[in-house]
C-alpha cells in the first residue's frame, strides 16, 4: 500500500465556513477520516491528509467539497449523507431522479440503488425492496406513499408488518389491542411523523386516511385506491405473503420491503419474502430492487458491518 500526503489550502479564506466544515471539536473531520481511513491535520485553512495515496486524495476532495457547502452549519447527518454520495459518485447529481412531495424538501435518492427503487415504485403496481438495514427501504417506501397521497393519486395509506419478535420473548404486553401492536409498528409511525408531521398524521389517522396495522388484519380485505406497504416482509410465511399480495384492488399500489438476513421465523419455516422472490421473479408488472452495502445511508460503519456478516455467511455456506 502506497502512502501519501495531500496538502490543500482552502479558498476563499472564511473563518465561519471553516468552523462549519470542522464542526464542534472537529467532529466533522473525524467522520471524513473514518470514511476514507486517513488522518487530517490542519492549521488555519491549510489541511494535510495522510493515508493510502488514493484514499488521501479522496479525503482531500471531500474536505474541499464540504468547505464549498459550509455556508451554513453542517450537521453529522449532512456529513454522513454527503460522504455516501461522494463515495457513490452522486455528489454533483443533486437534480437527478424524481422528487417526492413531502415536508422534507431535500428528500431524494442518495445512491443508484435508491434511485432505481423509487423508479420501480413509481412505475410498478407491486414492487419489492430487498436488502440490508440502513438502505432506506422503508423510509423511501413511506415517502413514495406520502407523495402519492399528497398528489391525490390514492385515497389512503395502509402500512403493515408482521408482529414477530426479533429473537426475543417480550411476554405479556398490557393495554388494549392498539397498545399491544404499536411497538411492532413504531418504525412506520416514525417515518410518517418525519415526513408529514405529528399533527397531520394524527388527523389523517382519525379520518382513516392512514391505517397502520399488523399483517393479520389484512386477511379478507380488498384494498382499492390505496398505497400499501408491507414492511419486515422477511418475517412473513409464504401463505401470509400470498394473502397480502392478493389484497391489492383497483387503483392500488403495493411495496414490500425486507432483509433476508434478519429472518426471525422458526428455523423450519421458509420466509415468505424469499419464496416470493423465487415465485414472482418472472411475473410481468412486478419490480425488484436488490440493495447492497454500497446503498447504506446511515453511519459509514453500517456498510462495513453488513459486509463483515456477509463474508462470514459466505464462509459458512462453503
Amino acid at each position: 500500500m502506497k502512502t501519501g500526503i495531500v496538502e490543500l489550502k482552502l479558498a476563499p479564506e472564511d473563518n465561519r465556513r471553516l468552523a462549519n466544515l470542522c464542526g464542534v471539536l472537529d467532529e466533522n473531520l473525524r467522520q471524513i477520516e473514518a470514511a476514507f481511513d486517513v488522518t487530517i491535520a490542519r492549521r488555519g485553512v491549510t489541511f494535510r491528509v495522510n493515508g493510502d495515496a488514493a484514499q488521501a486524495e479522496k479525503g482531500a476532495q471531500a474536505v474541499e467539497h464540504f468547505y464549498n457547502r459550509a455556508h451554513d452549519a453542517l450537521s453529522l447527518d449532512d456529513i454522513q449523507l454527503g460522504l455516501v454520495e461522494l463515495t457513490r459518485g452522486r455528489a454533483d447529481d443533486e437534480d437527478a431522479g424524481p422528487r417526492l412531495r413531502t415536508r422534507r424538501a431535500e428528500l431524494r435518492a442518495r445512491t443508484p440503488g435508491q434511485a432505481d427503487y423509487i423508479e420501480n415504485i413509481l412505475s410498478h403496481d407491486i414492487s419489492f425492496g430487498i436488502g440490508p438495514a440502513g438502505t432506506g427501504k422503508t423510509y423511501l417506501a413511506v415517502a413514495c406513499a406520502v407523495d402519492a397521497l399528497e398528489r391525490e393519486q390514492v385515497k389512503r395509506l395502509i402500512l403493515t408488518r408482521p408482529a414477530v419478535e426479533a429473537g426475543e420473548r417480550l411476554g405479556f404486553l398490557p393495554g388494549d389491542l392498539t397498545q399491544k401492536v404499536d411497538p411492532y409498528l413504531r418504525p412506520l409511525y416514525d417515518a410518517l411523523y418525519d415526513l408529514m408531521g405529528f399533527d397531520k398524521v394524527t388527523r389523517l389517522i382519525e379520518r382513516h386516511a392512514i391505517e397502520v396495522a399488523p399483517l393479520a388484519f389484512m386477511r379478507g380485505r380488498t384494498l382499492n385506491h390505496a398505497f400499501i406497504i408491507l414492511d419486515e416482509a422477511q418475517n412473513t410465511t409464504p401463505e401470509q405473503m400470498q394473502m397480502f399480495l392478493t389484497r391489492i384492488g383497483f387503483g392500488a399500489r403495493a411495496v414490500v420491503t425486507g432483509d433476508p438476513t434478519q429472518v426471525d421465523l422458526p428455523k423450519h419455516v421458509k420466509s415468505g419474502l424469499l419464496d416470493a422472490v423465487d415465485t414472482l421473479a418472472n411475473v410481468r408488472g412486478i419490480g425488484f430492487t436488490h440493495f447492497g452495502s454500497e446503498d447504506v445511508v446511515r453511519h459509514p460503519l453500517i456498510g462495513r458491518i453488513v459486509d463483515a456478516y456477509a463474508a462470514k455467511r459466505a464462509l459458512r455456506e462453503k
